[in-house]
């Protein structure tokens, strides 16, 4: 159990600000009664103007080690930073004293994310990791159904998360360097499998192929996972940046039904527009909803809202009351193993049994 916090409002500083401190973090913070962007560190003058509009009232300062000497002024910490900072930032945190949310992947590798998670525990502070994509509409929909068992025993889940970028962007990302954590595995990975866990339990074996494919490309951009869950479900997830034609969001196979879900989740395009969270701004438009049946029988399904700010209210929950928080940091442990395996299997051209 972690120490409660205790206060009128929760504090919230946030590393980094670009895409993802500003998009897809600030914005649902902001959103959760009782929860407040107080500070932000980043050195760019421009995301430093761009934090003080967004949040009056915040205080920007320009390093980490600068905010670790006020500690004090903040209840929690959001890494929001490129991905070989992640675990540094999160083990200088908490030796400040600070509950701790992690924007993924958690770690470069699940020996430095159990090093965190030990951490944690002793130290009796909270840590999270933001997986999302666990309030995604889509998502919430196909656990609606599993739990009304209408499409009776899955045998099959397929998940996709496409893309079409045949131009390389530059930045960290692309680097080759395994310390920065770029490519699509580690990018667009961990929301797929940490689905996939959430749905249908621990993975027993992985097979993969993870692939180079855009002229250029020093790091993956193509990859593909077959895992076999104890409960005998087979999830097969494609993740892509090199895809001029996208496959179904979801095509889950069951012995009484399937589910076949098209296009991505509206939460994202919204945050990216500038809309923030408000009554409606998550529900999906009518055309854009799922459908369940069987060959030529089949039925549409209304898209659940999304619920991104969710995640947060369980953080401000779990530091209010001691409750567990919504994303369990050892789940996501699991997740960098079943990567781990996907490029080892990649390599060797086998299966990777874990455990």
């Amino acid at each position: 159990m972690t120490e409660t916090w205790e206060g009128a409002e929760i504090r919230v500083a946030i590393i980094g600000y670009g895409p993802a401190g500003s998009v897809f973090h600030a914005p649902l913070i902001a959103s959760v009664p009782g929860m407040r962007v107080a500070a932000v560190v980043t050195g760019n003058a421009d995301r430093a103007a761009q934090a003080r509009a967004e949040h009056p009232g915040v205080e920007v300062v320009p390093s980490a080690e600068r905010l670790w000497e006020q500690a004090d002024a903040v209840d929690l910490v959001v890494v929001a930073s490129p991905n070989r900072t992640h675990a540094p930032l999160a083990h200088a945190a908490l030796d400040a004293g600070l509950p701790v949310v992690i924007d993924k992947p958690f770690a470069v590798t699940s020996q430095e994310g159990r090093a965190l998670v030990d951490k944690a525990r002793a130290l009796r502070l909270l840590l999270s990791v933001y997986h999302n994509r666990r309030w995604d509409g889509d998502f919430l929909t196909l656990r609606r159904l599993l739990a009304e068992g209408a499409l009776g025993d899955v045998v099959r889940f397929e998940s996709r998360f496409e893309r079409w970028r045949p131009a390389l962007r530059g930045g960290w990302r692309e680097r080759a360097d395994p310390a920065e954590a770029g490519g699509v595995l580690f990018d667009l990975g961990p929301h797929l499998i940490d689905q996939a866990l959430v749905l249908f339990g621990p993975v027993s074996h992985v097979f993969a192929e993870v692939n180079v494919r855009r002229p250029g490309a020093a790091v993956d951009d193509d990859a593909f996972l077959a895992l076999t869950h104890g409960s005998g479900v087979r999830s097969h997830l494609w993740m892509s940046l090199a895809a001029p034609d996208h496959g179904p969001r979801f095509r889950v196979m069951g012995t009484r039904a399937a589910y076949v879900k098209m296009g991505m989740d509206v939460q994202e395009a919204a945050l990216r527009a500038g809309e923030r969270p408000a009554p409606g701004w998550s529900e999906e438009p009518r055309a854009a909803w799922g459908r369940m049946g069987t060959e030529a029988e089949w039925m549409p399904v209304r898209t659940e809202a999304g619920a991104y700010p969710d995640y947060y209210a369980g953080i401000a929950a779990a530091l209010r009351d001691g409750t567990p928080p919504p994303v369990d940091p050892m789940e996501a442990v699991a997740g960098l193993e079943i990567m781990e395996a996907a490029r080892r299997s990649s390599a060797e051209g086998t299966v990777i049994r874990l455990g």
